[in-house]
């Protein structure tokens, strides 16, 4: 059972993570459209990234800690 998640970094630092695909694409809109309207202020577009994972839901509620 894998499920597909999303981390956003800004500037290789993590500021989302373990997002769905749909609150990723919400966020990431988001994110864009707040680089747009700062203007060339401390972080732009290029500095965005993300990262696709899949992780094993059963594994990770199965392990113990």
């Amino acid at each position: 059972m894998s499920e597909k998640v999303y981390h956003i970094y800004a500037k290789d630092q993590c500021i989302y993570h373990s997002l769905s695909e749909e609150k990723f694409s919400e966020t990431w809109d988001m994110l864009h459209r707040m680089v747009e309207l700062l203007g060339k202020n401390e972080i732009e577009k290029e500095d965005l990234t993300y990262e696709e994972l899949y992780v094993n839901k059963e594994l990770i509620l199965n392990s113990s800690h």
